[in-house]
């Protein structure tokens, strides 16, 4: 008879071909996708040619995306993206992302359809646990890693042990994805998930949208987790039936699967959330968190800008200014969403308002490329980290928070309730 197992047992199991797998356990296994980024590319194709590497090992498997510094930001970047291209060529890449057609990873992956449930993908870059949300095991690796990977086709892990999540309740007035991800990072702390693969249940699960699900997972890297899986149900089938480039199989955790420890949330009487400075942890209700004035506000990242937030921030935008004091920056995370968000009007709305329309990129997230901060300014973004000079000078300020909360605090310039703006 064979062990009972939680979806992350069976997808590693599944892909280093044993039947069962054991938490702890160190396993070899085969890769459905493999991701790099402008920021990992230079330092993998490095490591991939002094290991010997001659030809990637499938070049449908592999996809190289453009995000942090395009569009070029320096020679420098030029340099990564002159590279980038030259190895995606001389390798045959089916998948490579640049210019007009790139975005974030985190969000066009998922768009393209190109991680689906059941598989085990890597990248070298922490918020490959996003994927989780499409019912794959998805992780982040170092760039060594990387570099064998690309070669091989596969990886080492040590399997997790699994926590499983209960969502529960009735979602109020303006609460999203982003409100439930502060949430949970307030609950389990820094280390409250380390080395932990997270599984979501609860009877709030079916009635969380896609893009609400791809938020959550994609914060709780924050917390520790390893992979961050919710369930394959009618919201997974309905997102990828037009989007799904290979076949797919479901993958669902057995009645009695161990579990290391459940954590429970229930979100009614959930107010819209911010975290403070410099913590993901430190969440507060966003009428709580603090009257500090703001100097920037951004509504992007892989986080919480996708197609439904960009949405509910309009329409806290709609007929409103920004502050006179403070910058708006609105990037869509990918073409698909930008292109969208014109033909709803969303676009105008932000113009109109006063903000500022970016390329689809990463943006000023990572403190690199677009809206850098100064010294002692605050922003208020809808990005996953606050660390101390992560989007510019080490004395700038960051608040975390969901589009209706990010777009409150750009028309009163300080971080804001969206209860203030439209009451």
């Amino acid at each position: 008879m064979n062990q009972p197992q939680t979806m992350s047992q069976k997808i590693l199991a599944s892909r280093a071909g044993l039947p069962y797998v054991e938490p702890g356990a160190i396993i070899e296994a085969e890769l459905d996708m493999v991701l790099a980024n402008d920021v990992s590319t230079p330092m993998a194709i490095r490591g991939f040619k002094e290991i010997g590497g001659e030809r990637v090992f499938d070049p449908a498997r592999v996809v190289l995306v453009a995000d942090h510094f395009t569009p070029n930001k320096d020679v420098g970047s030029a340099l990564i993206t002159k590279e980038i291209n030259e190895f995606a060529m001389s390798n045959h890449l089916e998948h490579r992302f640049q210019g007009g057609r790139s975005g974030i990873s985190h969000v066009l992956l998922a768009e393209r359809g190109l991680i689906l449930p059941g598989e085990l993908v890597v990248g070298a870059d922490s918020r490959m646990v996003t994927h989780g949300a499409l019912g794959a095991f998805a992780t982040g690796v170092g760039a060594s890693d990387l570099s064998a990977a690309l070669v091989t086709g596969r990886g080492w892990f040590q399997v997790p042990a699994t926590t499983k999540v209960e969502l529960g309740g009735d979602m109020g007035p303006w609460v999203g994805g982003m409100d439930i991800a502060l949430a949970l990072l307030r609950l389990l702390g820094p280390e409250g998930a380390h080395y932990q693969s997270l599984e979501f249940t609860g009877p709030l699960v079916p009635r969380l949208s896609m893009d609400a699900r791809l938020t959550i997972s994609n914060l709780m890297v924050e917390s520790g987790a390893k992979a961050a899986l919710f369930p394959v149900d009618q919201v997974t089938t309905d997102y990828l039936k037009d989007k799904a480039k290979r076949s797919w199989a479901s993958v669902a955790p057995d009645p009695e699967a161990v579990y290391s420890k459940t954590v429970k949330l229930d979100v009614t009487g959930l107010e819209p959330q911010a975290a403070r400075p410099h913590r993901p942890h430190d969440v507060a209700p966003a009428r709580r968190a603090g009257y500090e004035p703001v100097d920037q506000v951004f509504i992007g990242s892989c986080a919480a800008a996708r197609l439904e937030d960009l949405r509910v921030a309009a329409q806290i935008l709609t007929g409103k200014q920004v502050h006179p004091r403070v910058r708006l920056m609105v990037i869509p995370p990918t073409p698909r969403i930008m292109l969208q968000a014109v033909r709803e009007g969303l676009v105008e709305i932000f113009l109109a308002a006063g903000g500022i329309m970016g390329p689809p990129s990463c943006g000023p997230c990572a403190g690199a490329h677009l809206g850098v901060l100064a010294a002692g300014e605050v922003a208020g973004a809808t990005a996953h980290r606050n660390y101390r000079g992560r989007m510019g000078h080490p004395s700038s300020r960051i608040y975390l928070a969901g589009p209706a909360v990010a777009a409150a605090s750009a028309i009163l310039g300080r971080v804001a309730d969206p209860a203030e703006v439209l009451s």
